[in-house]
């Protein structure tokens, strides 16, 4: 168990860190695995997103995954380069540029899922079904209250 989670009167103080841990060590674990593919996590990101959400827009995917539209565009302008990914006119806007993955990017979205598929095995070892469901439960209702908070928040509030 989760030493500052066990010695705290309160687990509920605590909670977060150990999340986070995981977390952290699950992106560079997988960055380390990923490193021969030769992409960074933000193109690897971006394919995976194209690829679940063929034909998004680039502010679409911005949105998505949380980053500016010029820094978005970039990424994607490193993809059409190697060939991962093709931008198509919108037939309705002109000023839109839709997004699709390649053949190329379909043989890389594979071996990422081999990545991600033995990762999980690993980072799941010892760790038996009901656990898991019990954490995946636990977590989801978190992150429904958390978004409850966004629902009756004001959408300009300051959070600092």
């Amino acid at each position: 168990m989760y030493a500052a989670v066990m010695n705290s009167p309160d687990p509920r103080a605590n909670f977060a860190y150990p999340l986070l841990d995981v977390t952290r060590l699950l992106r560079k674990h997988f960055d380390r695995r990923a490193g021969p593919l030769g992409l960074t996590r933000a193109q690897w990101r971006a394919i995976k997103s194209i690829h679940r959400h063929e034909g998004i827009s680039q502010k679409a995917l911005a949105e998505l995954l949380e980053m500016e539209p010029i820094p978005v565009g970039r990424v994607i302008d490193r993809l059409q380069q190697a060939g991962f990914v093709e931008r198509r006119a919108d037939p309705a806007d002109r000023r839109v540029w839709r997004l699709h993955t390649t053949d190329k990017a379909h043989g890389v979205l594979d071996d990422m899922e081999i990545i991600a598929s033995g990762l999980r095995d690993d980072a799941l070892a010892g760790i038996a079904d009901a656990e898991l469901i019990a954490c995946i439960a636990t977590l989801d209702r978190m992150k429904q209250n958390l978004l409850a908070l966004e629902e009756t928040s004001p959408k300009n509030s300051n959070p600092d």
